[in-house]
């Protein structure tokens, strides 16, 4: 007499390879020895497939809106990136301290402040010295209201309008070459997931900075609610450092380029990066830090 086992199920609708395998007369105990065999067998077969078919993990995260906000936290890289509007009072400290160290970092600006004459002279800079220098909208405008995220207060046709101003004046710089993918800071540090695809529909990715640390809040001058010392900002960053499980890997670190501080954050922001340097991080660009 021959006996069959028959076909065996992997997860939904998955059939395995071992249909009908035909089995010669065999004693009764034999025979539950060898389906226990073959179940055992089975067993490793499902391991193997479900390991061959799990996701690649992503090595960029992005936030509820949608925006790219972190990078590979399985490496010990991280990007500064500061962002100007209406100040610039720390853009040439700033730069004279990435110099001294040899730092490679990410510049965001409105098209107004590159078209202030006083600034070319920095762009210039920035763009010489080997920093990435991209967008932050042209205007500076609320791209949807601080209650309610969602409400979104700008058109479409305004915001793709406003951004393309500011990369023609960018570009008219020498910043965002041919081949160069272009990354957007928004202003205010503020969107909601249409901004973040009427970007992507211009070819461009909408990054912010990865949450926690507390580095962005070099913006708020003394007498704004908002204010917080340069020392205790400082301190903060190298407390979340400690407490991140992946440390600051992946980091987008943002400070400002200005704010009317008489307390501004580029006088630790040198040995922050000692520091930082010391614990074995390295210093990026975006785009390096944000590839897919």
């Amino acid at each position: 007499m021959t006996r069959y086992v028959g076909d065996f199920r992997i997860g939904k609708g998955a059939t395995a390879g071992c249909s009908k395998l035909a089995v010669a007369s065999l004693p009764g105990g034999a025979f539950r020895s060898l389906i226990l065999v073959a179940a055992t067998l089975l067993a490793f077969v499902v391991i193997a497939r479900g390991a061959q078919a799990a996701p690649p993990s992503n090595r960029v995260r992005y936030d509820a809106e949608g925006a790219l906000v972190r990078g590979d936290v399985d490496v010990k890289e991280l990007a500064l990136v500061f962002t100007g509007g209406d100040h610039a009072e720390s853009t040439s400290p700033i730069l004279d301290i990435l110099k001294e160290r040899d730092i490679r970092a990410s510049f965001f600006v409105t098209g107004e402040f590159a078209r202030r004459s006083n600034q070319r002279p920095q762009l210039e800079r920035v763009l010489g010295e080997g920093h990435y220098l991209g967008p932050h909208s042209d205007s500076h405008p609320l791209y949807c209201d601080w209650k309610d995220r969602q409400k979104t207060l700008v058109t479409r046709e305004f915001f793709q309008a406003d951004l393309e101003k500011n990369l023609e004046t960018l570009r008219a710089l020498g910043a965002l070459p041919s081949g160069q993918h272009t990354y957007f800071i928004p202003p205010y540090e503020w969107y909601n997931r249409e901004q973040v695809a009427w970007s992507r529909e211009m070819g461009i990715t909408l990054i912010n900075f990865t949450p926690g640390s507390g580095s962005n809040r070099d913006y708020a001058p003394e007498g704004d609610r908002a204010f917080v010392p340069s020392q205790r900002i400082y301190d903060d960053v190298l407390a979340y450092e400690q407490k991140d499980p992946h440390g600051l890997n992946g980091f987008l670190l943002l400070l400002h380029l200005g704010s009317g501080r008489k307390d501004p954050f580029h006088t630790r922001l040198g040995s922050l990066c000692d520091e930082l340097t010391r614990r074995g991080y390295q210093f990026v660009h975006v785009d390096s830090l944000c590839r897919r």
